[in-house]
């Protein structure tokens, strides 16, 4: 079978760095903090030139007509109020892309288990997180490998207290103990980390195909959901394509293994005859992860079997899609009488408590004499057979973290295919660094237009004030159309030069320059401003 596991150029973004009692800078090699752990030291890899076709985002030109000049608040604004205080540090920080987790390469799975996030409680994570003060933007990727928390900080030591405290408070892992087992990266190596991630260059399974639906996933239910916004949607989205291109390009999943699969195999590697001809199959959950277990194991030769599901529905449909096969479909209220009648026993359900207890399994009428001990194979996380079934005689009992063993195979193969992921890689994390920091024209944009609009407005004010109240409506339209097309042919040049358009050689420097130039000629304030919108954002998320 195709695999994964491998030497330093294919270790994990979260592994490949040295081991640091300290939480390690935004701008050093690998910016992940992993204690009391010995890590590998990162591979170069080559990496083909970038080609760049990125324009900011605009504001609309949709200008405000005559009287609708913006009016000043009386007294003191919340802003002002708080640039006396502590809030000045957001003007002197930008934000920070982080994300801050635990996966298969960090955490043993009665850690992640603790984590685990549903994805139906995704949104909600997503709207708790950006309540937090130092969180703007937020997305979650809970899955059995792994829990993850991407976020949008406008500060990094901050944001990365307040979401741990909030892991911590939710899971009820101490803080001390989580703290061993995550990893931190920022900026543009939790980019670089999540791009891995949808490739399949993370898992356990190099190359795996779940991962990405996984991925997806995350896009989908944090569409129309507050705080996840432009930055970290982008972002997902950014690695789903960059997740179809490895694949496209590379064929890095052809001949790989999954989940399922591994679990599959690994149960054949312990039955006494390695095959299911003799054996009596139960299959707990018919959800994805349970019909890609159901599915393996008719491609093993497994043409019988008994599928507990909370639910028929779903059992009728595998079965009707699977010709051939004899499904029995049995209900969760028969748990114990259907693991007792089996001699290999698969569990990949939601539940969040264990379906099987030690006490359970001791109680369990022994296997025939040729299949040894029960075989229990849990993917679950958090896990369906509680870890003290492992100390039984008549039990053997395996979970996610035991599938080592099936997807060391053809590893070097698997290694070239992730070398030539990893260029592709580079050259989508350079686009995507590219749009990001384009991003920082749109405030000076905003604040230009309004500029130049108070400015118009006033001067056609002046004017019609001037020509007495005897001018035609049709004259104040005439005056008005001129006003506006000075306005916009003059702001034409300016705004060309804020753009990052692929089409020229504009470089992002040369575009950032600019906008600091025109920030200093027309004294725009946009940290400030951009600052406001950011407390504004904030005050209008805490009404809700």
């Amino acid at each position: 079978m195709a695999a994964a596991l491998g030497s330093a150029s294919s270790l994990p973004r979260s592994l490949r760095t040295e081991a640091s009692p300290a939480i390690v800078s935004r701008r050093s090699p690998a910016s992940a903090k992993l204690c009391s752990r010995s890590l590998h030291s990162k591979a170069l890899v080559s990496v083909r030139p970038a080609s760049f076709n990125l324009r900011c985002e605009v504001v609309s030109e949709n200008f405000v007509r005559k009287n609708e000049i913006d009016s000043m608040p009386s007294g003191p604004s919340a802003l002002e109020l708080l640039k006396s205080s502590a809030a000045d540090r957001y003007t002197k920080e930008r934000s920070s892309i982080i994300v801050i987790g635990l996966n298969i390469h960090t955490a043993p799975v009665e850690i992640r288990e603790k984590l685990a996030i549903p994805e139906a409680q995704w949104p909600q994570v997503i709207r708790e997180l950006c309540a937090l003060n130092h969180i703007e933007e937020a997305a979650v990727l809970s899955t059995c490998n792994r829990m993850e928390i991407y976020v949008v900080a406008l500060s990094q030591h901050r944001g990365v207290k307040e979401v741990t405290e909030w892991m911590s408070k939710q899971s009820g892992v101490p803080l001390a103990e989580l703290c061993e087992h995550r990893f931190l990266l920022y900026n543009k190596d939790a980019t670089q980390h999540l791009f891995e991630v949808a490739a399949g260059l993370d898992s356990l399974v190099l190359g795996e195909g779940q991962i990405l639906a996984q991925v997806k996933q995350v896009v989908k239910l944090g569409q129309g959901v507050a705080g996840f916004d432009r930055k970290i949607s982008g972002l997902f989205k950014q690695a789903i394509s960059v997740g179809k291109r490895v694949r496209a390009e590379t064929n890095i999943s052809s001949g790989s293994v999954s989940v399922s699969s591994a679990a599959v195999e690994l149960a054949l590697m312990k039955l006494p005859e390695s095959s299911f001809a003799n054996s009596r199959v139960v299959v707990f959950g018919a959800g994805k992860m349970g019909k890609l277990v159901i599915k393996h194991l008719v491609a093993k030769g497994c043409n019988r079997m008994v599928v507990v599901n909370r639910t028929e529905d779903r059992v009728n449909a595998i079965s009707q899609e699977l010709q051939g096969v004899d499904i029995m479909y049995r209900p969760l209220s028969e748990t114990l009488a259907c693991a007792a009648e089996g001699d290999v026993i698969f569990t990949c359900t939601a539940s969040e408590s264990p379906l099987f207890s030690k006490e359970n399994v001791q109680m369990l009428p022994p296997v025939d004499q040729g299949m040894g001990r029960r075989l229990f194979v849990d993917i679950s996380v958090p896990r369906n057979v509680e870890p003290g079934v492992s100390g039984l005689d008549t039990a053997q009992l395996y979970n996610v973290d035991d599938l080592q063993e099936v997807v060391a195979a053809n590893k070097e193969d698997r290694l070239q295919k992730a070398a030539e992921a990893r260029e592709i890689i580079f050259e989508e994390l350079n686009k995507f660094e590219a749009w990001k920091d384009s991003l920082e024209t749109v405030p000076t944009i905003k604040k230009f237009r309004a500029y130049v609009e108070r400015i118009r407005a006033s001067e056609m004010e002046k004017c019609l004030s001037k020509m007495g109240g005897d001018i035609s409506k049709k004259q104040k339209e005439a005056i008005y159309d001129l006003s506006m097309s000075i306005v916009k042919k003059l702001l034409h040049g300016p705004m060309q030069h804020l753009r990052c358009d692929g089409n020229d050689d504009r470089s992002l420097s040369e575009v950032l320059e600019n906008m600091r130039a025109l920030n200093r000629m027309f004294d725009l304030e946009t940290e400030v401003s951009l600052l406001e919108e950011k407390i504004k954002v904030k005050m209008e998320r805490t009404k809700k």
